[in-house]
């Protein structure tokens, strides 16, 4: 569109200008045939007749008058008195002419003895130049629409072989964010097009060896982490088939399983790709959250309540992920909160808001710093709140501290799902 209308700009610069100038030339030409006209049709005309004798003009499709030097017309049409045309030529003795109201009006000398003895004023619709005007306006309008019509062919044949390139790398890209690293972008034979392609093809092959060893190390690691959890729990496990019934054994083997769980649920996002279609219904999440932290928490002293708003509270997000999230969030407020813990989910502007909070001091200095350290950390929260953002983040959500404290709230954001 833009080189049409720069198109159409150029065009109407060009013609209106050369439209004007041939519609004076029009008028121009007809102004001058009909002097021309004039002058011969002065041959005829005897002014040195006396006053009595009747002045005889030629035939003639124009309208003629004849003035005598005085400026009163003597013989045929036109102003009585002689208009300022008349009188021009009369004081002159030089031709004059002049458009009047769709008139040309030219006004010529008469002479007698080489000397200038009236004037005859000759007058001629101006259809004629008016019909050559309209033409040239036409075929004007019709080269300016040909040239226009030709420059936006041209601006979609050159827009087409551009785009395709274009959109073509942008295919290559978004396989490459869904995690689709052998993605290649095309060639197109346009050098900047192609230096984009280069750099993106590049940045797939670095992401795709960076991946690679990731998936190769968490391999490794999972089977690392197993075979202690396997040989832990045997161990635990025969300990209660020896008879050995202390209380710390179901905790610890529970510990065990929940560890486990982190382990699978942390490979799997680590190696797979966020499930968009994935759903959670949070209501019944909550259930089973209260199931298993009631128990820790009333060991404390703490109550713990649950609260869902929402009459669909169905997210977006991969179950196993959520709950590894809020099972961080609930365990912090276990050991770092006071009081009574509170879980509940509302909507916010089409996103589900599921807020964790407690009654205890809440974050010292900056809440933002709990989720950047990776190591231990003078508050306490050591690496639970860093990873169970990222979690956050691999399912589209977020995590914040909506309310440092005291009475901190901690919030996790996530789409709402949209059967």
């Amino acid at each position: 569109m833009a080189i049409a209308g720069v198109a159409a700009a150029a065009v109407t610069l060009f013609a209106v200008p050369l439209g004007l100038v041939l519609k004076r030339s029009y008028y121009d030409e007809d102004l001058v045939r009909l002097q021309r006209d004039t002058i011969a049709a002065t041959r005829g005309i005897d002014i040195g007749a006396g006053r009595s004798d009747a002045i005889e003009l030629p035939r003639s499709v124009d309208r003629l008058g004849v003035y005598r030097l005085n400026g009163r017309r003597v013989a045929g049409v036109g102003p009585a008195g002689g208009d300022a045309l008349v009188r021009s030529t009369l004081a002159t003795g030089r031709p004059a002419d002049h458009l009047e109201g769709g008139h040309l009006v030219v006004a010529v000398p008469l002479l007698v003895n080489e000397r200038v003895a009236g004037a005859v004023r000759a007058e001629r619709d101006d259809t004629e130049a008016a019909r050559d005007t309209r033409a040239a306006w036409l075929l004007l309008a019709a080269i300016g629409g040909a040239v226009v019509a030709l420059a936006v062919v041209a601006a979609l044949v050159i827009g087409r072989r551009l785009a395709r390139p274009l959109e073509r790398l942008a295919g290559a890209a978004r396989e490459l964010g869904e995690g689709d690293f052998s993605a290649r972008a095309p060639h197109a034979d346009i050098p900047e097009v192609d230096a984009v392609a280069v750099a993106l093809d590049a940045t797939a092959k670095r992401l795709d060896d960076l991946i690679s060893r990731e998936r190769a190390f968490s391999a490794d690691a999972s089977h690392q982490l197993r075979t202690p959890l396997a040989a832990l729990r045997i161990e635990l496990e025969g300990m209660q088939l020896r008879g050995d019934r202390s209380a710390e054994i179901p905790a610890a083997l529970a510990q065990v399983d929940r560890l486990q769980t982190t382990i699978d649920t942390l490979l799997s996002v680590a190696r797979d790709r966020p499930d968009r279609e994935a759903e959670t219904e949070l209501r019944r999440l909550l259930d089973e959250l209260e199931t298993r932290w009631r128990g820790p928490l009333a060991a404390a002293g703490r109550p713990l309540r649950s609260l869902v708003r929402p009459t669909r509270p169905v997210a977006g997000a991969a179950p196993r992920v959520v709950t590894e999230i809020l099972d961080v969030l609930v365990e912090n407020a276990l050991r770092h909160g006071e009081g009574l813990v509170t879980v509940s989910v509302r909507e916010v502007d089409g996103w589900l808001a599921i807020d964790v909070a407690d009654e205890g001091k809440g974050f010292e200095g900056d809440p933002e710093l709990a989720f950047a350290r990776r190591t231990g950390s003078t508050d306490g929260h050591g690496i639970g709140l860093s990873l169970a953002r990222a979690l956050a983040h691999a399912e589209g959500g977020s995590l914040s501290v909506t309310t440092p404290g005291p009475h901190p709230v901690l919030t996790l954001v996530l789409a709402q799902h949209r059967p």
